[in-house]
């Protein structure tokens, strides 16, 4: 089996099945390319899979928040919520940005740590899966990550620093490989953030930004071969975008039941699923039936459904109960949001617009058919190179 001097795995954000087809991106330079199904869930589930190659129901991680009041860091929060007022002012996305980062910091939390739209009077019920850095050696407790790959088996990795940005995390990439790194983990997301606020596929400003990402890996060639390095890139990601049809207000029609947050039910509102705790037996029936007008647009999903999508638990930590929207049909108001963004993932994974996708300079094992498939790869490309390519860790990385 050839060996490669540089081997590169670059995750882009939101990098779908769709746009790349449409706009034919490095078809050229990456002619080995596949359809990938996506890991149910958000990009909170997805990265976790990506780095562990472990499923939402054994890594623990699907949405952001899930309501655990027994486990809640936020109960102290939860009790000033009386006195955030007028709320108003507490959910402008400024402020909420402002305390997110105070509060990250105030916990210690080195994982990315939003508030979004999370009413602060149910913040003391909840908990948040992404305490620490999914990055970092031991990020993921006592699933192994792609830093304890890299450590355990002494193969020299980059990993990509996930808070600076896609620019610098190239700039990081070409300064690793001319410091003779043998396998680097390009981290870039800002294509995801676009894909949300543009409402067309094929806007400019997406055009221009894949462009971009086709110029960044050009120059990756580039600088292989002024070193005289062979080079196996793969890019990989995570889901694609599907457009905004229209909204519903789920939660509005849960909240006038009459049942009571925290003693009778407790509930996620995501973008597009509701996860909800059943605290009381009647509580069961009366959500369902409020919920009942809305299955024209989507559903609850079964226990087959669940073990299929990887995040069936027994324990039910996501929620006894999961109902989720059809494509393009977001919950607005959310608590990831006052208003319905104009793409969103997190839908069915057999969503023409969820795929995800896989492209290469080499060819790609007929294994790799879902997201939890990567982590399973890089471990075999790092695996063959342990026993050539001992050294310690990248310490910038």
């Amino acid at each position: 089996m050839k060996q490669y001097d540089v081997e590169i795995f670059l995750f882009i954000d939101a990098l779908g099945w769709e746009l790349v087809s449409r706009t034919g991106f490095m078809e050229k330079e990456l002619p080995f390319r596949r359809r990938i199904e996506m890991q149910f869930g958000y990009s909170s589930t997805a990265i976790p899979t990506i780095l562990s190659g472990r499923t939402p129901a054994e890594h623990g991680h699907l949405g952001l928040f899930r309501f655990a009041p027994e486990s809640s860091p936020f109960r102290l929060l939860g009790k000033l919520a009386p006195l955030m007022k007028p709320e108003s002012f507490w959910n402008r996305g400024r402020v909420r940005h402002l305390l997110s980062r105070l509060i990250g910091k105030l916990y210690g939390f080195t994982g990315y740590f939003q508030l979004y739209q999370m009413p602060f009077r149910k913040l003391g019920m909840m908990d948040y899966c992404e305490k620490r850095d999914l990055f970092a050696k031991g990020g993921m407790g006592q699933v192994e990550n792609l830093r304890d790959l890299l450590d355990r088996l002494k193969v020299k990795g980059h990993i990509s620093d996930w808070h600076i940005g896609d620019r610098r995390n190239f700039e990081a990439a070409r300064q690793a490989i001319s410091a003779g790194t043998p396998f680097l983990f390009i981290y870039t997301a800002e294509l995801d953030a676009l894909l949300h606020q543009y409402p067309v596929l094929l806007h400019d400003r997406i055009r221009e930004k894949v462009e971009w990402y086709r110029t960044q890996i050009l120059s990756l060639f580039q600088l292989c071969r002024e070193q005289k390095k062979s080079l196996r890139l793969t890019v990989i990601s995570d889901h694609g975008m599907t457009p905004l049809t229209r909204t519903v207000d789920l939660r509005s029609a849960v909240e006038k039941t009459g049942l009571k947050f925290g003693r009778d039910y407790g509930a996620c509102y995501d973008s597009t699923m509701f996860r909800v705790t059943f605290l009381k037996p009647e509580a069961e029936q009366i959500i369902r039936s409020a919920v009942r007008p809305f299955e024209d647009s989507g559903h609850w999903l079964t226990e087959n459904e669940e073990k299929y999508y990887g995040i069936y638990r027994p324990d039910r930590p996501f929620g006894d109960a999961l109902f989720l929207m059809d494509p393009g049909i977001q919950i607005a108001p959310s608590d990831m949001g006052a208003r319905a963004l104009n793409g969103m993932h997190g839908f069915a994974p057999e969503d023409k617009d969820s795929q995800a996708v896989i492209l290469s300079t080499d060819e790609i094992p007929d294994t790799v058919r879902r997201v939890s498939d990567y982590f399973q790869l890089m471990k075999q490309r790092i695996e063959e190179r342990a026993d050539t390519l001992k050294t310690e860790p990248d310490a910038a990385s």
